[in-house]
């Protein structure tokens, strides 16, 4: 068996490696980033065909001082927003294979950077799914932390006002997502984080875990025990510590790891995150 980190890493040998994998896994615990909504419509933003790839200019709409001070910034951003593929994009088998895999009684949390719900609506509970950059359907004042929707924000922007405000207190309006500059919410953070230590196993899966902190939650699960399965395009800075690696599109990969069947004589499930599960 090819040993962590060594060696080139043959295709055949990692997808059987990472079916062994699922087969003993209890508990799983999966973070997903752009790459599972590509096949949806939904480019990513690293890859070739990424959207900073192709515009390197389009990262400031996702970064919090150029959004607060550069109300051209902002006019693009709501633009970006109405014309965002999210509004139209429909879930695939990436999607659906979490879906298939909480049914079974094996998805521990589902923990994603993604902003356009593609999990919800492909039928993942919504206490299941933690979004740890927010989303995109939603507006929040960062004057006064007021709510609303973003079709009504959009609305707005239709009826000409290019950079809406707030109606309580007329303070900067933005999508309720988490640009560079900004905190993840803590309380969502803390049970990421919880979540890695709670799993035997931890899928990354479309994301290239360059992006902190989620990426280094999948460094916590490895050193809380769990085994590390990626599945991702491009390399990642954390190729070297899985176990498994897997390029191949993810419509493919995920439904036929997930329709990998629990061993049943697998060890017993322990792990740090869950008290009952100690000796």
């Amino acid at each position: 068996m090819r040993q962590k980190g060594t060696g080139a890493r043959d295709a055949a040998v990692e997808r059987q490696r990472a079916r062994e994998l699922f087969a003993a896994a209890r508990r799983i615990t999966a973070l997903t980033g752009a790459g599972v909504s590509t096949a949806s419509g939904i480019p990513d933003f690293r890859g070739p065909n990424g959207v900073w790839t192709r515009n390197p200019a389009a990262q400031r709409l996702s970064d919090i001082d150029s959004y607060v001070f550069d109300p051209q910034v902002r006019e693009l951003a709501w633009r970006s927003r109405a014309e965002h593929p999210a509004w139209h994009a429909e879930p695939n088998a990436a999607h659906r294979a979490f879906v298939d895999l909480d049914r079974a009684g094996r998805l521990g949390a589902l923990l994603t950077q993604n902003i356009d719900e593609l999990h919800q609506r492909a039928g993942l509970d919504r206490d299941r799914v933690l979004e740890l950059h927010g989303t995109m359907f939603k507006v929040v004042c960062l004057s006064c932390g007021a709510v609303t929707s973003m079709r009504s924000a959009l609305r707005r922007v239709a009826d000409g006002e290019p950079d809406p405000s707030c109606l309580e207190c007329g303070g900067i309006l933005k999508s309720a997502t988490i640009s560079f500059g900004q905190a993840l919410d803590a309380e969502v953070l803390r049970r990421a984080q919880r979540a890695a230590l709670d799993c035997d196993l931890f899928l990354a899966a479309g994301t290239s875990l360059t992006v902190h902190p989620a990426a280094g939650l999948a460094e916590l699960a490895v050193r809380a025990g769990a085994e590390l399965v990626i599945c991702n395009a491009e390399p990642t800075p954390y190729d070297e510590v899985a176990a498994a690696v897997l390029r191949g599109p993810l419509v493919e990969v995920l439904p036929e790891l997930v329709a990998v069947p629990l061993n049943e004589s697998a060890p017993p499930l322990r792990t740090w995150g869950d008290p009952s599960t100690w000796d």
